[in-house]
């Protein structure tokens, strides 16, 4: 009896969502899930949610830039996201003498808005291709499919395109392969700078908070989308006017208290809660530990030279963020899996699905996890190779620039190729020279190279390794000895014509395989790629699409299995519009300890050090804070200025920037972390643990208004109690 009553709990854990758990396709909400938010507390309707004909929350919504989400909060185009979501951006726009990204920055009108290579997308549409993909790949056999499906989405997405009207499709796999839905977007290629406040107010606690709550940051910033004088997506230009959108978000400072309704709107980047047992205990034992070991090997060094020069800082700030960013996570995410015995819950499952498959004698899945357990066997013993080759080897700023050097060999050495094709090549190869080396820290990238290169050797098993690099180090000294790859490191670093203006000069201009293959560094890096290219990609390819296969099967089986819960499922994020909603709620992490949802600007005096390289604060945020001058912004009930606040909201990487939207469809804050107690997410919501961090958007305005004196701003904003 007990078996049977654990059955079937584990089945109703695998197939139902769990509390707030849910990435929910927003024109496929269902009757079950709609009802669900309006008893949590939403009062807009579906079509308000997400409609075609009119305009509804999805059209304030957008992709901004590369990998983060953003909304439209006037009537003239503005827009708010993550501080670090615009990053890059600030700092491309700063310099030692404007250093925006220290210093913050406030356009007081429209003409001191500063020019981005960022772009934005809004969703146009929805579309279910589901009948037309599979119309184009019928009686293929797996490995087919995979080679046509490509074709087959470009024809539909074909149809939607206009390059004038920057209308793009975009088809995206939904529960593994066994349904496929187009999105249309359109792209918008003008977009400038606001705003930003100081990092030390946007990154406020820098590392050591980042994933951690209780949370102080004024994680955002704010820019705007230009358009030609019709409205149309166009390039730069001086002409351009200010986006009037279909739809933009009110932004309310009534405030919230626990308990109170929140749904999040975003492009929440990828989860794998359909992951079987055998990818967690290969993500646990040999992907996660190599990618933090190595990530943090590359932050140290960068760090050492970041903190000595303001310069190298800026240089280096925005890589430094996207690695330890994902340093942090990585690490965080295997101890809450091996916490919760994770793999040992998937295990259960997976037994009881085999039970079912043989019993109801479902051939297509008898067998399937004796099957996966195969094509992973065949692969982990590459995977740490695989992981050390892109975290490590090409995890040195020179290393990795110098491998995209093959593309030139491989013109310089082709029999047929024109004197077109070798300018082309090598005009490329220079663009990308100039570009690498106004990135290019030469003491944090040689510590790198020499620490990667010993990890390699040290880590990764010998039959391996490719072919003599070792051996050609080894004639500096010891392997076994870290200053022997200090002192082949100097030399690479001394010797490379990348790094030499003369050198490299003297090579474009009578450019020679053998000139390039002789050069250190290239000859370092593309013997490793060359080796994992020839040897173990095409093993990682083929175990990447056997587990697709048995993965799209594994899911048509679970739905199979029990299509009353199959029809209450969500797909993996995937980058993909989603909805999710939840509660401002506060929570207890462990025995003895409670969090609260709120955090205010006493606790970031409390937090406060000055001339600490986290947790300093600008001269003018301590003196206004220390007057309590809050403004309209105080919260009334804490006589306070609230910062942060957490709610059970289900989100990812891609969310970050997302608004967080109260039931009457008003923006109430920005989300932008999730919880270091359940880090886990992407591969298992915790009904109980999980928080999505959120910035108040009355600090926001707070910052824009007290702090910046961007009154103009506020103004166009018109905030609504």
């Amino acid at each position: 009896m007990k078996k049977l009553l654990l059955s079937i709990v584990l089945i109703s854990t695998m197939l139902t969502t769990r509390a707030d758990e849910g990435m929910w396709l927003p024109m496929l909400l269902g009757k079950q899930v709609y009802e669900n938010m309006v008893k949590r507390g939403l009062k807009l309707t579906k079509e308000q949610l997400y409609s075609v004909n009119h305009s509804s929350l999805k059209d304030a919504i957008i992709i901004f830039g590369r990998g983060c989400t953003g909304e439209i909060v006037s009537d003239q185009g503005l827009i708010f996201t993550n501080h670090h979501c615009g990053y890059e951006a600030i700092a491309n726009a700063s310099s030692v003498q404007n250093n925006y990204l220290r210093d913050g920055f406030y356009a007081y009108n429209k003409d001191q808005e500063i020019k981005s290579e960022l772009t934005v997308q809004f969703l146009e549409k929805i579309v279910d291709v589901t009948a037309q993909v599979e119309a184009g790949l019928k009686g293929l056999t797996w490995a087919e499919r995979t080679k046509k499906i490509q074709d087959v989405y470009k024809t539909i997405t074909d149809s939607v395109a206009n390059k004038e009207n920057g209308i793009a499709g975009r088809i995206y796999s939904m529960f593994k392969d066994n349904q496929y839905i187009m999105y249309v977007y359109k792209t918008y290629k003008d977009i400038r700078l606001v705003g930003t406040p100081p990092e030390s107010i946007g990154k406020f606690g820098g590392d050591t908070d980042n994933w951690e709550w209780p949370r102080h940051t004024g994680d955002f910033s704010i820019f705007r989308v230009y358009a030609s004088k019709e409205g149309k997506p166009t390039e730069y230009s001086k002409d351009n006017v200010p986006l009037k959108p279909k739809k933009y978000l009110p932004v309310s400072i009534k405030g919230t208290k626990d308990g109170d309704y929140a749904m999040i709107y975003g492009y929440p980047g990828g989860t794998n809660r359909y992951e079987t047992s055998y990818g967690i205990k290969l993500k646990n034992e040999v992907e996660n530990p190599a990618l933090v070991s190595l990530r943090d090997m590359r932050l140290k060094y960068m760090h050492e030279q970041m903190v000595k020069d303001p310069s190298v800082k800026l240089k280096l700030a925005s890589d430094y963020a996207g690695i330890a960013n994902y340093w942090k996570f990585f690490d965080g995410e295997t101890k809450q899996l091996v916490k919760f015995n994770t793999f040992g819950q998937k295990q259960e499952f997976e037994n009881q699905f085999s039970k079912w498959a043989v019993a109801n004698k479902k051939a297509e899945y008898e067998n399937i996890f004796a099957e996966y357990e195969k094509n992973y066997a065949t692969w982990t013993p590459y995977s740490k190779h695989r992981q050390y080759l892109r975290e490590g080897i090409l995890g040195s700023p020179l290393s990795n620039f110098a491998s995209t050097l093959m593309n030139l060999e491989a013109t310089l050495l082709k029999l047929d190729a024109s004197a077109a094709d070798i300018k082309k090549a090598v005009d490329a190869a220079d663009a990308a020279r100039k570009s690498f080396m106004k990135a290019e820290d030469i003491p944090s990238d040689k510590n790198i190279l020499a620490a990667v290169a010993k990890a390699f050797y040290s880590d990764i098993d010998k039959s391996q390794h490719p072919d003599n690099i070792f051996q050609k180090i080894g004639l500096y000294g010891d392997l076994s000895d870290e200053n022997t790859f200090k002192k082949w490191a100097q030399d690479v670093f001394s010797r490379t014509m990348i790094l030499d203006d003369q050198k490299w000069s003297a090579f474009i201009n009578d450019p020679k395989a053998l000139t390039l293959e002789s050069d250190f560094a290239f000859d370092f890096a593309q013997s490793f790629v060359k080796n994992y290219n020839t040897k173990y990609a095409p093993l990682y390819t083929a175990f990447v699409n056997r587990n697709n296969e048995l993965g799209r099967s594994y899911l048509k089986g679970i739905m199979e299995r029990d299509p009353v819960a199959a029809s209450k499922m969500y797909p993996d994020a995937n980058f993909s519009m989603r909805v999710s909603y939840g509660n401002v709620k506060s929570y207890k992490p462990k025995d003895a300890v409670a969090y609260d949802c709120f955090t205010t600007a006493t606790g970031i005096m409390e937090k406060y050090v000055p001339g600490d390289y986290e947790f300093d604060l600008p001269a003018k945020q301590v003196e206004l804070f220390k007057k309590k001058d809050f403004g309209q912004y105080m919260d009334a009930a804490k006589k306070d200025l609230v910062i942060g606040f957490i709610t059970t909201n289900d989100i990812t990487g891609g969310n970050s920037g997302s608004p967080v939207i109260d039931g009457n469809g008003n923006l109430i804050g920005l989300a932008f972390d999730g919880n270091y107690e359940a880090l886990s997410h992407k591969i298992a919501f915790d009904k109980d643990l999980n928080r999505t961090i959120c910035v108040d958007v009355r600090y926001v305005l707070w910052c824009i208004d007290k702090f910046g004196g961007a009154k103009n701003l506020i103004d166009e904003i018109k905030p609504i109690k």
